[in-house]
């Protein structure tokens, strides 16, 4: 008898399709209504871009707020994902929501360095758009909250003086911590990650930095590893005197959790909102 792969999330959630595509009307929906900046481009390649998303009663100087996407490092668009402006706008934030390219095409270390560099990006240009450059937070889901928590880490063997962007919080939802079990997961074929690649950049074996105050959240609902590595990084950033909180929402399983941080009113979208309330 064949074991589950326990990160193939389709296996997990029923309703898989009918809550991603709930995400893509959301976005719809708001970008429909919302003055938005769309594929500013941070870098060279084709995927280097970000979309800013303004709210109605902007005012100069307010906190920006940033969302890196999952997808497993190897799909995902930020069109999809504009719906995590809403309670952002509820803060009175500003939103950008960050692109990135894909693996198998791209190594993971790109794609850490693009997520990087993009957030650099924003913090140099933040007052062109009305964003106070010191007040910015992150958040990420699944893919995104692993390329996100490198914001704030440094992988082995990794320059001392790479560059990293000043961040107020940040908040990393269902993501994955340790890469060890990517290379022979259902992925195997679809992102192409070797066992160095995974242990080179796995944020359990990375240097945490001891700032910005991070949440580590996961649905109550995920499947292990998602929890089980949630708690080893919140234990890891305890031990390194990293100010960091554990999170668990029950009821929420891997593809829900977005709508939940989609909503001002949720466990995770209230966060976001006091995230920004903070700065």
């Amino acid at each position: 008898m064949t074991s589950q792969d326990l990160y193939l999330i389709r296996d997990f959630v029923p309703d898989f399709d009918a809550i991603a595509a709930e995400f893509a009307e959301r976005s719809r929906q708001l970008s429909a209504k919302s003055k938005l900046i769309a594929d500013i481009r941070y870098g060279v390649p084709g995927r280097e871009v970000l979309d800013v998303i303004l709210p109605d009663n902007l005012k100069v100087g307010a906190p920006l707020h940033v969302f890196v996407h999952g997808g497993y490092w190897r799909s995902g668009e930020k069109e999809n994902y504009r719906l995590i402006a809403t309670p952002v706008f509820a803060a009175g934030g500003i939103a950008a929501i960050v692109e990135y390219d894909l693996m198998p095409g791209q190594r993971l270390g790109v794609l850490v360095d693009q997520v990087r560099r993009s957030i650099l990006w924003l913090q140099k240009h933040a007052a062109g758009f009305g964003a106070d450059p010191h007040k910015i937070t992150v958040s990420g889901h699944s893919a995104g909250a692993h390329l996100a928590s490198f914001l704030a880490a440094r992988a082995p063997g990794e320059a001392e003086r790479a560059s990293l962007p000043a961040l107020q919080e940040m908040l990393l939802v269902s993501g994955i911590y340790d890469l060890s079990g990517i290379p022979d997961s259902f992925l195997r074929e679809e992102v192409q990650m070797t066992s160095a690649e995974a242990a080179a950049w796995s944020p359990l074996t990375a240097t945490q930095l001891p700032s910005p105050r991070r949440t580590i959240a996961f649905g109550a609902e995920e499947t292990s590893p998602f929890q089980e590595q949630a708690l080893a990084l919140s234990m890891k950033l305890a031990t390194n005197n990293s100010p960091a909180q554990l999170l668990s929402v029950p009821g929420l399983n891997h593809m829900s959790v977005v709508l939940d941080l989609a909503d001002p009113f949720g466990h995770l979208g209230g966060r976001v909102v006091d995230m920004i309330s903070r700065c």
